[in-house]
C-alpha cells in the first residue's frame, strides 16, 4: 500500500467526562474518559499527545474549598483586625468579591486602594481618554472616591454592567467594616493611610511587597500569603494561598488546586499501561492571552500550569518557515522548496535557536503556557463539558 502523506497538524479536542466530585478517583475518570473517546470517535493515542486537565476539576476532587469566615479568620490573625489596606486587587465577582467579603469581615476597616484606570489584568475602571480629558497624571496623582466620581461619575464595566467602586464598597460595609476608597498607583501611597497591608495583586505582587516593606510598613501579606494552611479544617494552598481561587457558593470559594504532580504522573503511567504510548499531561487553568475589545488579560491566575509532566518543560524550537520561504529558498518552488526546507527543519539539532533570523517571531514562550492557552479556549469557561483536552500533533513539525 502506498505511504499516504499525512495531511493534518496539530489537533485539540475537548474531552466529555462526568461531573467531577470531593473524593473522586480523577486519575482513574481522565485515563478512562480519554481511551473511551478515542475508542468511540475512532482515533488513535499517540506518543508525545498531550492530556491537559482544567485546574477547577482537579481542586474540587481535593475538596480544596473555604469560606469567608475561614478568610476572615486568617485575615485576622496576620494582619491585627484594625485597619488594612486592601490594594491593587483586580475588579471581579468571581475572583475577588468573595476574597473581599473575607478580608473585610477580619478587619474593623478596610481602605481600598485601587489602580487606575484600570486594573492589572486589564479591567477598565475608567477610560484613558477620560484621563487625559480630567488632566490627571494616574502616576502620581491620588483621588479620593469623592474626587473619582467628581471627574468621572459612575462607570459601569462593559461586560458586567457593574460599578465596582460602589459594589467593593458596599461589600466591605455589608461585612461590618468601614470602608474608605482611594485610588493610586503607586504601592507607598497606602503607607499614608495604614502600615498593615494586604497587597491583592497577582505577577506584580513580589514587587509590590518589595516596595511596601522598604518603605516601613509594619505588616505586609500578599494573597499568596492568606489560607496557605488549613484555618479550621479547611482547604488551602500552600505555594499560592488565595490566588487562583474562584466562587463557589456565596461565601465559599474554590481555592487552586494544591500539589498534584503525582496526578499528572499517574495519569501518564496509567496511559502508558493501557497502550503502550508515553504521553504528556498537565493541568490548566487561565490561559495567558489578551482581548481586543475590552482589553482584558485573561491570566487571574498565577500561573497558566501548576502541574506538569517534565516533556513539557521548555520552550518551542521552531523555524519560521515564511522566513525560510521568502529569503534562503526564495528561487526554489514546488518539491524543491519542501525538501529544502526540510532538510533545514531535519538539520535542527536542538540547540537554541534563539538569535537566528530563521527562528524570529516564533514566539518563545513556555510550552505549558501556549499549550494551556489552547486548552482554555478549547474548553470554554461555560457549559461545553469537557474539563479535559487532548492535544494531538502539537510536537510536529513539516516533516513528520
Amino acid at each position: 500500500m502506498e505511504n499516504k502523506e499525512r495531511r493534518v497538524g496539530t489537533v485539540s479536542r475537548g474531552i466529555r467526562c462526568p461531573i467531577i466530585r470531593e473524593g473522586d478517583d480523577l486519575a482513574a475518570i481522565v485515563t478512562d474518559s480519554v481511551l473511551e473517546a478515542a475508542e468511540i470517535e475512532g482515533f488513535p493515542i499517540n506518543d508525545r499527545d498531550v492530556i491537559s486537565i482544567t485546574e477547577s476539576i482537579v481542586a474540587r476532587a481535593q475538596g480544596n474549598y473555604a469560606s469567608v469566615d475561614d478568610i476572615a479568620a486568617d485575615v485576622k490573625a496576620k494582619l491585627g483586625g484594625e485597619t488594612i489596606g486592601v490594594i491593587f486587587p483586580i475588579l471581579s465577582r468571581n475572583r475577588f468579591a468573595i476574597c473581599l467579603r473575607g478580608i473585610a469581615k477580619g478587619a474593623k476597616k478596610i481602605v481600598l486602594m485601587l489602580s487606575y484606570p484600570s486594573d492589572e489584568v486589564g479591567n477598565q475602571l475608567v477610560s484613558l481618554d477620560k484621563i487625559d480629558e480630567a488632566g490627571v497624571n494616574p502616576y502620581s496623582d491620588v483621588l479620593t472616591e469623592e474626587k473619582y466620581r467628581e471627574l468621572f461619575g459612575e462607570n459601569k464595566h462593559e461586560f458586567t454592567g457593574i460599578d465596582y467602586v460602589q459594589y467593593y464598597g458596599d461589600l466591605i460595609r455589608e461585612m461590618g467594616a468601614e470602608a474608605e476608597i482611594i485610588f493610586a498607583n503607586q504601592a507607598k501611597t497606602i503607607l499614608n493611610y495604614t502600615d498593615c497591608v494586604l497587597n491583592c495583586d497577582i505577577h506584580t505582587r513580589a514587587r509590590t511587597k518589595r516596595i511596601l516593606l522598604a518603605n516601613g510598613a509594619k505588616v505586609v501579606c500578599g494573597l499568596d500569603d492568606i489560607l496557605t494552611a488549613p484555618v479550621n479544617g479547611s482547604g488551602c494552598n500552600e505555594k499560592y494561598g488565595l490566588l487562583g481561587s474562584n466562587k463557589s457558593t456565596e461565601d465559599k470559594i474554590k481555592l487552586f488546586p494544591r500539589e498534584c504532580k503525582d496526578l499528572v504522573l499517574d495519569i501518564q503511567s496509567r496511559v502508558l499501561k493501557a497502550t503502550g504510548k508515553h504521553v504528556e499531561v498537565m493541568v490548566y487553568g487561565d490561559g495567558a492571552f489578551k482581548d481586543p475589545q475590552g482589553k482584558i488579560w485573561e491570566l487571574a491566575d498565577p500561573v497558566v500550569s501548576p502541574a506538569f509532566t517534565d516533556g513539557l518543560i521548555g520552550t518551542p524550537n521552531e523555524l519560521k518557515l515564511k522566513y525560510l520561504a521568502d529569503n534562503d529558498y526564495k528561487d526554489l518552488s514546488g518539491e524543491a522548496l519542501k525538501k529544502a526546507i526540510s532538510e533545514s527543519i531535519k538539520a535542527k539539532d536542538g540547540s537554541s535557536l534563539v538569535g537566528n533570523m530563521a527562528a524570529q517571531g516564533t514566539t518563545p514562550r513556555q510550552l505549558t503556557d501556549l499549550i494551556g492557552s489552547l486548552c482554555d479556549l478549547t474548553s470554554g469557561s461555560g457549559d461545553k463539558g469537557t474539563p479535559v483536552v487532548l492535544v494531538q500533533g502539537y510536537f510536529d513539525n513539516y516533516t513528520n
